[in-house]
């Protein structure tokens, strides 16, 4: 069995691979939370049930989906999510996602945790590009890009399918040659 990945973000923070162990602290941390949640996140409505939660992660430990997912700890507590969605080697680009409770927001948690993979998915990875997409009217996920030296570079026009109807995402993209 090979060895989960651990990233250590600061003295506060690490990201660990998730898996299938991981299904009830994630289910019911989107469950507690799924108000708040879904505004931004349509898988939310769609994990109904923890087994909802332990495909996802028998998926992405089987590598079905090429995604890479760590669990946000704070404090060693679970706190989120954070990923690489869809990674492609031939072409050395990925999407970065996430999510993370309520009760942690306005704390950095996001932004450092998501510097920590953006270095790995470039210095380890050896990938080229990395894009992040957030909903025109999600500010706080667009401040994040910002925050992360990200380019804004369009809109796509109902790119997701959320319970309210389809919703336009800013596109952000951002290069290994883009970093300070």
């Amino acid at each position: 069995m090979e060895s989960k990945i651990e990233l250590k973000v600061n003295n506060d923070i690490y990201l660990k691979e998730t898996e299938l162990e991981d299904a009830e602290i994630i289910f019911q941390t989107i469950n507690n939370e799924r108000e708040y949640l879904s505004e931004w996140l349509p898988f939310v409505e769609l994990t109904q049930l923890i087994s909802d939660t332990q495909n996802f992660l028998e998926s992405v430990s089987k590598n079905e989906s090429n995604d890479l997912t760590f669990g946000i700890y704070f404090q060693h507590k679970f706190v989120g999510l954070v990923g690489l969605k869809d990674i492609d080697l031939d072409n050395k680009k990925t999407e970065i996602g996430y999510w993370l409770s309520e009760l942690y927001q306005h704390k950095g948690i996001i932004t450092l945790s998501c510097r920590t993979l953006i270095k790995y998915a470039f210095d380890e990875m050896n990938l080229n590009r990395i894009q992040l997409k957030a909903g025109t009217e999600n500010v706080k996920s667009q401040r994040v890009a910002e925050r992360l030296g990200f380019t804004r570079e369009g809109i796509e026009r109902d790119g997701e399918l959320h319970s309210r109807g389809f919703v336009d995402l800013v596109v952000f993209g951002l290069l290994k040659a883009d970093r300070k």
